[in-house]
């Protein structure tokens, strides 16, 4: 995302009622099954996302009136067990749980805050071995919620001027959508939206079909590659549309409110263009659809690299495109583990503005850095170990981060190979996770140097060198 005083948000607690249920009927019928975790002990977001399963497919069907405040919707969520269960959580805040099934059959559903603990009845259950594929569905309703997060920025389901849209970094998905709410848990995605005839709701991936029935349209979106929750976004409102291909035959699906579409037409048709810059440092671009959302200033408070079409408030500079856009492969593409890792996304993001200046507008990386380096907001904290949650999208994770990316290159000492390895890097973890220790692993693997100091000093250093060399 931009930078911004970032907010991340730590889930409830379940109750002890429910502790004491989970632990004490891990067994239902005599399969011997057990409960799937409540929360997968992040570092920052302990109780954020599940245990005892992975998501490999959700299917949303969304019914949306933005002026009532009101959603309705259905998740068909595919997922593989990796234990055996007798039960397990979904994420999901403030909406209310109708009804539920597992494989077909009814499901018994407790909630504690957003925590929904699932319990398949005896037939079920034998069928949620460890490696088996089971099939969740649930049905909900209500006024999707905007969440604070501990910096007081914004996320989840956001009221707009014209309409409504959803942001989810870090845990703000769970506001419209029952899932396994971490970043660790990739998935494939269709998105179905019904909104009144009028508007047009915009999300990931590639616009497969629209139809209108009565007073509604209903859109559907398929999203081919994996994508961290987080990254789901609908952008519900007023929006002049294009739709092109790049020569490589990516999709690019473009979308901006109409009172700021003008403003916007000059800075959307650079997409392409950022797409290809980007792919020549970075590597292939790793989607099949790209593009952007752009609403009015003010109904948001930041821009976010949400999958294939990033959301920003108001039409943006060149540099702050480039930034999301570049999240694409880091972060998107290649998704760190735990937010812990999250200046491995920032980072990257905003070493390509520096890059770009140089490039385009003849201001030396150097020169960035050397800024960077006088900055005191970057010598807060490490990088690599944020103190608290509040501070994972703080000063030094953007600037100081893009600092280490600059002392690689250094260290690299050729530009040729210093991009061989990063398109190496997007390569080797192309559509999975990544964790800060296997980057440093895959530098000095990839280049041969031992970069302890590197490393000690620049990501998990407390203290500003007292050189910039």
């Amino acid at each position: 995302m931009d930078q911004r005083t970032p907010v991340r948000r730590t889930a409830r607690a379940a109750s002890l009622a429910l502790l004491v249920l989970m632990t004490t009927t891990g067994c239902t019928g005599g399969v011997g099954g057990t409960p799937g975790a409540a929360g997968l002990r992040d570092p920052y977001f302990p109780r954020a996302g599940n245990g005892g399963y992975d998501v490999t497919h959700y299917d949303l069907a969304l019914d949306a009136d933005p002026a009532a405040g009101r959603l309705r919707g259905t998740a068909t969520i595919t997922a593989r067990a990796t234990q055996d269960l007798s039960a397990f959580n979904l994420d999901l805040a403030g909406l209310t749980v109708g009804s539920a099934t597992v494989e077909g059959r009814p499901a018994a559903v407790n909630r504690a805050g957003h925590e929904l603990t699932l319990r398949p009845d005896a037939e079920v259950e034998s069928r949620l071995r460890k490696g088996r594929t089971f099939r969740t569905v649930v049905h909900y309703s209500g006024s999707p919620q905007t969440l604070t997060d501990p910096d007081r920025s914004k996320e989840g389901w956001l009221r707009t001027a014209d309409g409504s849209v959803a942001l989810g970094e870090p845990v703000g998905a769970m506001a419209w959508f029952p899932g396994n709410n971490h970043p660790s848990d990739k998935a494939t995605y269709d998105i179905a939206v019904t909104v009144p005839k009028g508007l047009t709701a915009v999300s990931n991936g590639e616009l497969t079909s629209r139809r209108t029935s009565g007073d509604t349209a209903t859109y559907h979106w398929h999203v081919a590659e994996p994508m961290a929750s987080y990254l789901a976004t609908v952008a519900i409102g007023r929006f002049d549309t294009k739709t092109s291909t790049t020569p490589d035959g990516i999709k690019v699906f473009t979308a901006a409110e109409r009172t700021v579409a003008a403003q916007s037409a000059r800075i959307l048709a650079r997409v392409p263009e950022v797409v290809a810059w980007e792919a020549e440092r970075f590597g292939p671009y790793p989607f099949s659809a790209a593009g952007a959302i752009i609403d009015r200033s003010g109904d948001a408070g930041y821009a976010l690299e949400t999958q294939n079409r990033p959301f920003f408030p108001g039409p943006p500079g060149a540099g702050l495109l480039v930034h999301e856009m570049a999240h694409q492969w880091f972060g998107n593409s290649v998704t760190p583990k735990s937010w812990r890792d999250m200046w491995l996304n920032e980072g990257f993001a905003t070493y390509a503005e520096w890059l770009w200046e140089d490039d385009q507008d003849g201001n030396p990386v150097q020169k960035r850095f050397d800024a960077a380096f006088d900055d005191d907001d970057n010598w807060a904290f490490p990088p690599a170990d944020p103190p608290t949650a509040a501070d994972i999208s703080q000063a030094p994770v953007y600037g100081r981060g893009a600092m280490v990316i600059h002392r690689i290159r250094q260290a690299v000492g050729d530009d040729k190979r210093f991009f061989a390895l990063v398109r190496g890097w997007t390569k080797a973890h192309r559509h999975g996770n990544a964790s800060t220790a296997d980057f440093t692993a895959y530098v000095e693997k990839t280049t041969g140097k031992d970069l302890t100091e590197l490393w000690n000093t620049w990501l998990y250093g407390r203290s500003r060198p007292a050189s910039k060399g």
